[in-house]
Parts: C-alpha cells; structure tokens; sequence
C-alpha cells in the first residue's frame, strides 16, 4: 500500500520475534540482537523487546496517475539546456545554435535568434540561464562554443527585451581556451544563492585511445589525450564547475569559499569543484547551497588490475568546494593505475588523500587537493550499492532539489517532494526522486513515473508555477527528432479524468454484423463507479451498457464511441471503427516439410491458398492467381524487411491513405489538383524522405509560408506515429520515382536457401502472399487486404542468450543486434541446453572486436558442460589500433550424441587475465 505497511518475522535462538512496522502486534524475545533495516523505504531498528517507531517514515512517492506530460513542442533540434523568463515563458537553446522562447501564454514557440557557434564535435550553443533580476536588467546568460579558428568556450551576457536579443550588448564574463578537438564540452549554466552563477565546464579530453580507462598521455604532440593538463589541473577551468558572482558592469567577482583564494599561485579562484570529467548537469539546493551533479565516466567495459576500474558514472554533491578525483579516482575513489603510454606499462595506483600531478602539460600546483566520493555511482552492470540504477550505458544528469518556498505559493507538487532530489540518465531514459537525511546522505531513490516515455533527457526545471519543465534530446544522436521535444508534467491532487477503454470481438464483416462491445477494460484512478454511454451508427446515446452486443443491418464505416463519466462528473471518450459490408479474405501458406529455420542448401515445397467470402477461392480459380502476390526473398544482416514489402503495396491500402480519409485533410487537399492548399503529387515533388520529420512538424504544429500565405491548420489531435505514416504515403505519390516492380511468383513451388552462400553473414529468407479483395462494389473504400509471411532463420543461438555463463568476469554487454558477451578471459565458458547434434556438420562463431586491444586464445566445443568431450576447437583473436571488426570463424565439428548441451570453453593459459575474444552468436550448420 502507499504507506509501506511492512511486516517481517525474525529467528534468534530458537525464539521468534514479529512485528508490524506500523505499529500493530509485537512478540518479542529477550535476547534479541539490536539490528537496524531499510525496507521499502522504512528505517527501522529492533532490539531488546523494542521497536524504534522514530526512525520510521509513511511518505511514499505519488503514483504516476496523478503526474500528467504534456508535450509542449517537439522535432527539435539538438536541445541542450532551458530556463524560465519570468512572466513570459520558458527558453531554450539547442546547439546548432538556436535560441527559442516557448511563449506560456500563447502556447507557441518563438525563434529568439541563431548564433553562429563553432558546432564541430560536441561544441556549440551549450547552455542559458536567466539572471536572478531578470524582471529589471532583462540579462541572460550563454554559454556557446566560438565560431572561427582560434578555439575557445564564451560565457557571455545578453540583454534580451521582450522577444528581441541585442547581440551588441554582449559582455564576456569567462573565456574558456579548448581544443577544437574531440571530446566533453559540459556547458551547463545554473544560479545558486546569493546571485552565484555556477558554470559545469568538461575536461576537453580525447577518450579514445586510452582503452576506457584514466586518458593520462604525457608523450610530446598528445596534450588533447592527457585529461591532467585540464580537470587534474588548478590553473585551467576545463573540467570543473566553476562559481563567480556576475556584476552590474559585465565582470564577475570571486565568492567566498572557492577552491583556490584569489591570488594563490598557480590555480584559478573560479574553481568551486575541479576533477571531473564531463558534469552534465548540476543543480544548487536552494535552501542550504549544496551543489549536486552529474559526471558522466568512461567507457571501459571491465576493471583491469593493471589500469583501473571500469567505466564509473557518478552522481555527486559538494557541500563545500573539493576535488572530485578525474583523471585519477572515480566514484568512491576507486583509483587508476599510473601508466605510461609509450612503454605500456602500469605504475602504481594513484593515492586519493595524496594526488600528485606531474604532467608535463600540467600548469597548476603539483600537490592537489585529496579527492572526495562520489554519493553515488555505478557502470554497465548492476550495482550491488546501488541496485536500483540497473544496467545500460552510463549518463549521469542531475534535475533540481525541490523546495516549495521557491514557488511563492505555486507549489503544485505535493510536500513528499521536500527536500528531495531529481537525477535522470540520459541513456537509460529514467527518472528517480532521491531522499536525503539531514546530514545531506543519500538514503533512498523511488522511480519518477516509471511507465511514462522519456527520450534522453536533457535538462528538467520547476518553473514559477510549480510545474515541472523538460527537455528531451530525441533517440538518434546529431539529428533533428521527432521526440526532441518540450514538455510540462504537472500533479493533479484532485479528482482524476476516467480512462475509457473498448475492446470488440469483430472489427469486419458482410451485414447484418452483430458487434459484442466491451467497456470494461475501462477504469478510474480514484476508483470511482463508472457510467457508460455509447453511440454505435448514430450520434444519439443507444446503450448505457458495460458490455453491449450491436447489430449493423446496412454497409458502411461506422465509427463507435463510448463515453465514461466518474462520479464527480469527469469523462473521458474513445472511439474505434467497424467495417460493414466486405469479409476479410484468408490466406494461408503450407509447406512441405514444415519449419522456419534453414541450412546449406535446404529444400522446401509451398503452397498459397486464399479464399473470400464474396470473391470465391484460388483453389477452384475464381480468384485469380494474378491477383496474389507471391515473393521469395533474401536479407542480409543489417537490412530490414522495407523492400520486400514495398513488392507487396498494390496489394494494400496504404494506412496513411486511409488516414488521410478519415481526417479534414480533403477540405484543403487533394492528390493532383490544388484546392486551398497545394496537392500531394506537388508535395512529394518538393520533398524527400529527408524531410519527413519537418512535414510531421508541419502537420501536427500548421503554419504558413510554405507555400504562400496559406495558413495551414494545426493538427495537434494527430499523434505523431499516425502522421509519419500520411507522410510516408504523401512522399509515394512522387510521379518520378520509379517503382519497383517485384515479379510475383506462382502459389506454388520449391524454395532453395544458397543465396546466403555469396554472403558473408548468414540473413534471412522470407516468403511473402498478399491480396487485396474486390469489396463491396455499393460502398466506397472497402476493399480489404491480407498478407501473410513465413521468416526462415539459420539455427543461431545469440550469445547472451546461453542457459549458463561462467562467473570469471563474463557478462553480456552491448545492444540490439549488438549484444555480446564479453570480458572472455581464460577457462570462461557458455552453455547451450537441448541442442540437436544430429547431422551438426560445423558451428559459425560470430566475434565482435574492439580496436585497440590484442584479442588472443582458444575456443573449444565440447558436449555437455566446461569438463566434456572436446568435438572441434579453433585458434581466435584480433588486433589493430584503429578498426573493430566482426569476424566468423567456421569451425568443424564431431559430435558423439544425438543431442544434449554444447558448450564453448575459452582458453588461454599463458595469461589468465588475457581477453580472447567477444562473442555475438553461434550458428549451427548441418549436412543436407
């Protein structure tokens, strides 16, 4: 329940004690041993016959239901960082360099300006904040990468007057020199107490040739790969959260409290927090000024002895100014190995209490400030400290701390909120609320709407209305996407809208057609007793059922609605469609011998069969065979099944065509005539599929210009997947693209795998029958289609898939297609279970290897476990500097049983710690 009500029973002795955390019966024992436990998030404590009520806490985190996302803007591109003008609306930048203002009250978003930024790597317009005063200087704050040939970070100050940028009024509070090379730009802007602008600046280091681990190159000409001439270095800003107070004049003057006081030799005094690697983002509590943030870690895939840890993200707080340890610790100050690059050899492991930067590229004190933990941190793996963070890639960000005196009054959230922390990752796409004890340590993390979709997020701010504002970067990297957006959450503390649900047991049929409704799927948040009105051919209420039976007498396309109201007289509607007037046809694919996986030059028989209630059967030939569209064929890895079914659309209404039917899209549009807007046919010969994430936006927000002054209407009803689908059917009816025409094979014969045989993976075949039956001939748009597909796939076991992975360090890693498992060391090992070694003639072993390593060792198969029969073995490995490769070994087998487990065993005794290699699949090939 949302109050924990825990109980628990524990054994001492023989003896038994029971509690209920919440105060009911206790049966105690005289011995007991003191313990305290955190459970659900309640701390309590048991011992001599007592139970300490004091340490625990009833707050729990609101359910989702009463959390709602609005998006506000999307098909962004690139945004980085936003902030609130007061009274006005919110802004944001995006890092190719525009500034926009999402305007509150009109509920549109304004093009402010386009600064000319340097956008090469990471770089660009990086990060805004608003001056404090902003209602009476109107200043904001920029941080951007400077366009031109000399490399450098600016902080300026603007003066921004209603929606108008004065690009002259800039002042230049911080320059930061860079390399206009690869990699961690930070440029994130916050304001804490006191008027103090904190600056999250990263280290400007090339991470790639360190193998994931501490970038610590002193040889001459790689000053860019050594990460100790800038975060492990006092005299320079780059890899450190910076804190300076902006004067009136365009200046800044140093706070008190400072890393370095003004004047120290060699160190900066704007340096609040230096050893870090890319802080991306930070946040001030506003109540006791403590710094949070997020650093995102390294890439290395596992720990080496000899180097260092593996890849450490980090969230991490300062109640006062410190050294975070980069390029030498990470996380609880787990610390590297000193190595030099041009002999490749390890030193000792740097001490984090006595850090010592002897870089030559070091220009700051040699003897640093001793490093301080990480409150939390974590790699790709789950973490036994930090459970609740799971695996994945690692992006660390930091929201704000909550705190309901900042709101003047528009604290909309509920007082769990108090007090409590927002940190998200920008790779795994979550949210979790973290609480604190006095004493600022970490005591908890719940998860923030955990069924709702988050894509990377970027930035997240609470504006002057209490709500919560954010921005999301969008799924692909460098691109303008669709789910870029802005969005708003806010909490509802009152009643809650109904959700309406309907399900039906027939979407399709000749009439009269009897339709069993159902509504019961519908349901109220407050658990309130739902009413139900429906409207099946008509707009008059014809049931007050739950679960109605409806009977279509005439032919049509009926649209259903059903509208639910709670007891405080909140409603919600849904609607769904019934076809009346046309069956659907059925077809059906039968092969002969039956199964869906394929080998060397295997053979099979198929037949196609359609039948059709009003069109009649390809087995008697009342329907044509030239009116099924039969098509054998063969993908490689990497491609998708597009083109095979593009051979397939004459047999298929496009779903945006259909869509396009059933919008307002015809009042304004027609194919190849301009009605007040242009026609489709001129559309598709102005844009490309290049353009499609601008004609969503251009669907969904409207606008004018394009195409005249033509206003065209906002389709803000639309969602955004239905709408990409009317653009990809708009784009179709280009006159000048040539269609494919795919030739149709007969509804019957012999299919033969050997095109994999020129490949060098192993794809997939697929045999695909479609056909699109006559309708109804009185009613209009009623043809129905159907298709069906058989994939064959070779016998291929996906590495992490395997029923046992030895413990030595092995584990999967990667996404998607890409998922392998890797840190395969000496004696590691998987097991397959119920494998047919009958006619098993050779396995393919599929490695993925990274560059820059010495990939070196055995693979043996053995039937049974690690200790089995040995029945084919193969020599691995790879190594080159610079290129990863996927590399296929075939190697021949000898199995002594029919069937059972087959094992992988990876040897290389000369050195244990030796990886060997990185495995993605293994693919069994029998005789034929």
């Amino acid at each position: 329940g949302e109050n924990h009500p825990a109980s628990w029973f524990h054994e001492y002795d023989g003896g038994r004690a029971f509690y209920t955390v919440m105060g009911h019966t206790e049966e105690t024992f005289q011995d007991a041993v003191y313990q305290t436990h955190l459970l659900g998030g309640i701390k309590y404590a048991i011992g001599n016959n007592n139970l300490d009520y004091s340490l625990a806490t009833t707050e729990s985190i609101p359910p989702e239901s009463r959390f709602n996302k609005e998006v506000l803007d999307f098909n962004l591109l690139e945004p980085m960082e936003l902030d609130e003008i007061p009274g006005k609306g919110i802004i944001f930048v995006e890092r190719r360099g525009a500034i926009k203002l999402y305007d509150l009250e009109s509920n549109t978003t304004k093009l402010i300006t386009v600064l000319e930024v340097f956008k090469g790597n990471e770089d660009g317009l990086l990060g805004v904040a608003v001056d404090p005063n902003y209602s009476t200087n109107n200043w904001i704050y920029i941080f951007y990468s400077v366009a031109g040939d000399v490399s450098k970070q600016h902080i300026s100050r603007f003066t921004l007057t209603g929606e108008q940028l004065d690009l002259d009024s800039e002042k230049i509070l911080v320059e930061i020199p860079t390399f206009h090379k690869c990699c961690h730009s930070g440029g994130s802007l916050e304001f804490g107490p006191k008027g103090n602008l904190f600056i999250a600046v990263g280290d400007n280091t090339n991470p790639f040739e360190s193998s994931g681990f501490s970038p610590i190159d002193e040889r001459e000409g790689r000053e860019y790969f050594d990460a100790q001439r800038s975060a492990g270095n006092t005299n320079d800003l780059r890899g450190k959260i910076l804190r300076i107070k902006p004067e009136d004049d365009g200046t800044y003057s140093i706070p008190e409290g400072n890393l370095f006081a003004e004047g120290t030799p060699k160190t900066r005094p704007e340096i609040y927090v230096m050893g870090n690697r890319n802080p991306f983002r930070h946040s001030i509590d506003s109540e006791t000024g403590y710094l949070y943030w997020g650093d995102v870690g390294p890439d290395a895939g596992a720990p080496d002895p000899d180097r260092g840890p593996h890849g450490i993200g980090e969230f991490d707080l300062a109640k006062e100014a410190g050294n975070y340890g980069w390029p030498y610790t990470r996380g609880n100050n787990i610390a590297y190995n000193d190595y030099d690059f041009e002999t490749k050899i390890s030193g000792e492991k740097f001490d984090p209490n006595n850090l010592v930067n002897n870089s030559p590229n070091n220009t700051g004190i040699k003897n640093l400030p001793p490093a301080q933990e990480s409150f939390a941190w974590y790699s790709y793996v789950k973490s036994e400290q930090f459970p609740w963070i799971g695996e994945g890639g690692v992006n660390p960000m930091v929201g704000p701390m909550y705190r309901a005196k900042d709101f003047n009054g528009n604290d909309t959230f509920p007082s769990y909120f108090e007090g409590k922390l927002f940190v998200y990752e920008w790779v795994r796409d979550w949210i979790y609320v973290l609480s604190f004890d006095d004493d600022a340590n970490f005591v908890k993390a719940d998860k923030f709407m955990p069924n709702s979709e988050f894509s990377h997020p970027m930035d997240m701010i609470f504006g002057s209305d209490g709500n919560m504002y954010m921005l999301e970067y969008g799924q692909k990297w460098f691109a303008q996407n669709l789910d870029a957006r802005l969005s708003r959450i806010t909490y509802n503390a009152g009643n809650r809208i109904p959700v309406a649900k309907i399900s039906k047991d027939k979407e399709v049929g000749s009439h009269p057609l009897t339709v069993s409704f159902s509504g019961a799927d519908s349901f109220d948040y407050d658990q309130d007793k739902l009413s139900y009105a429906w409207s099946f051919d008509s707009d008059e209420i014809q049931s007050t059922e739950t679960n109605p039976s409806f009977t279509f007498t005439e032919s049509g396309t009926f649209t259903v609605n059903l509208t639910v109201t709670d007891a405080n007289g909140e409603t919600a509607s849904t609607t769904t469609k019934v076809l009346v007037g046309n069956d659907k046809p059925e077809l059906s694919i039968v092969l002969n011998p039956e199964g869906e996986n394929y080998w060397n030059g295997k053979k099979v028989n198929y037949k196609v069969i359609v039948t059709d209630k009003q069109d009649g059967s390809s087995i008697d030939g009342s329907i044509n065979a030239e009116d099924i569209k039969v098509t054998y064929d063969y993908i490689p890895v990497g491609r998708d099944f597009v083109e095979v079914a593009m051979g397939h659309q004459m047999n298929e209404i496009p779903e945006g065509k259909t869509l396009i039917e059933g919008s307002d899209c015809k009042a304004c549009h027609a194919i190849d005539i301009k009605v007040n807007g242009p026609s489709y046919t001129d559309v598709a010969l102005k844009y490309t599929k290049r353009d499609k994430s601008y004609l969503v936006g251009k669907i969904i927000k409207g606008g004018s210009g394009t195409w005249g002054e033509t206003m065209m209407s906002a389709h803000p009803q639309l969602e955004v997947k239905d709408v990409e689908k009317i653009v990809d059917y708009i784009l179709s009816l280009n006159p000048n693209k040539k269609k494919k025409d795919i030739k149709s094979l007969p509804l019957s014969g012999e299919l033969t795998f050997d095109k994999h045989e020129r490949s060098a993976d192993q794809g997939t075949y697929i045999l695909m029958a479609s056909y699109l039956d006559k309708g109804n001939p009185t009613q209009e748009n009623s043809s129905l289609s159907t298709r069906e597909q058989i994939v064959f796939e070779p016998f291929k076991l996906q590495a992490e898939d395997a029923n046992a992975i030895s413990k030595n360090g092995t584990r999967a890693m990667g996404s998607g297609s890409g998922r392998f498992v890797g840190v395969i060391t000496h004696d590691s090992f998987l097991r397959f279970d119920d494998v047919n070694f009958k006619n098993l003639e050779t396995i393919t072993v599929a490695a993925l290897y990274n560059s820059d390593y010495q990939y070196k060792g055995i693979v043996e198969i053995r039937e049974d476990g690690p200790e089995g029969k040995i029945i084919g073995q193969q020599t691995v490995g790879y190594f080159h500097p610079k290129k990863r490769k996927k590399e296929y070994y075939e190697i021949k087998v000898h199995p002594t049983k029919a069937e059972g487990s087959l094992c992988l065993v990876f040897k290389n005794p000369t050195n244990v710690k030796q990886y060997i290699t990185r495995l993605n699949w293994i693919q069994l090939n029998y005789k034929h």
